[in-house]
């Protein structure tokens, strides 16, 4: 059970019965709250209580107000003696997310003590109702908020040596695999299509807008196909094809051979148009050249 201590300055009855309802609802959702309203009794001397209660905490709440900062500042009382703990502890290093600032009233600036400046705060101004006392129950709890790494998706890689050892960047794109984490899941509902689902195929690199285009194309209208062959079902997204209305085992059975032709009529079509566009651009340069030597020709004939 986490251990907690609630240090505050006694500034009045509402501010002493706003902290007891604190730790009444820690309390109730399972924290240990220490409070001098509860664990101080009548003959007790108050350093030692002060100083055992910060130091065998999980955690210190620090209750700031602007009357606080005062306090603790001037070293007034014993919000001025805590201070002192609480800074020795905090020179010390050893724990310092066990002190977290809880500001009642006012800012950062006005409410935060010296020796908590810098220090990430949680905002109850509007009570235990608000998200911030979520915020501090979930830090208390040591519940973590950010979600975990996800494991690298697996992609069933393709079985042929030559493919793996093929290039990336320039080289043809091929398809790797298919992504197994991605692949859908049939509907099973009784609708049509509803056995049918998305797989996706990881390719070896991020493809042109063009050779998607003349992929799809390919795709609708291969040069050869099944009889189960299903245009207007693929897509290229990022550097993946997916197939969207078919089976694992329609792709292992059918879709395969085609996919693969489909892709090598998408190379074969984009290497013929960058070297169409080569050699246009190279004619062009070319006729660039000659004119600006003629121009430097005739101009050398031209005598003023």
């Amino acid at each position: 059970m986490t251990k907690v201590f609630i240090s505050y300055a006694w500034e009045s009855e509402e501010h002493r019965a706003w902290v007891k309802a604190l730790a009444d609802r820690l309390l109730a959702d399972g924290v240990e709250a220490i409070v001098d309203q509860y664990d101080l009794e009548l003959g007790d001397r108050l350093p030692q209580f002060m100083e055992q209660s910060v130091r065998s905490s999980d955690y210190v709440l620090i209750v700031c107000t602007p009357a606080y900062k005062q306090k603790a500042d001037e070293r007034i009382g014993g919000v001025g003696y805590e201070g002192h703990i609480i800074s020795g502890e905090l020179f010390s290093g050893h724990n310092e997310r066990k002190f977290i600032p809880v500001i009642k009233e006012g800012g950062v600036e006005e409410s935060l003590p010296t020796f908590l400046k810098g220090k990430l705060a949680v905002d109850l101004g509007d009570g235990v109702e608000s998200r911030g006392y979520n915020d501090l129950l979930a830090t208390l709890y040591g519940a973590k908020k950010k979600p975990s790494v996800a494991p690298k998706r697996r992609i069933a890689q393709t079985s042929s040596k030559k493919r793996e050892e093929e290039g990336e960047g320039s080289e043809p794109i091929r398809i790797v695999g298919i992504v197994v984490d991605e692949v859908g899941e049939p509907r099973n509902d009784g609708t049509r299509g509803s056995a049918l689902y998305e797989v996706p195929f990881r390719l070896s690199r991020r493809p042109s807008s063009l050779w998607r285009e003349l992929f799809l194309k390919s795709w609708d209208l291969p040069p050869r196909f099944t009889t189960m062959h299903r245009p207007h079902i693929a897509s290229v997204v990022g550097d993946e094809i997916i197939l969207n209305g078919t089976t694992i085992e329609e792709v292992r059975d059918y879709h395969r051979d085609t996919l693969v032709l489909c892709v090598e009529e998408a190379n074969k079509l984009e290497a013929e148009y960058l070297e169409k566009e080569r050699k246009r651009q190279a004619r062009e340069e070319a006729a660039r050249s000659a004119y600006r030597k003629n121009v430097e020709d005739v101009a050398g004939t031209i005598d003023f």
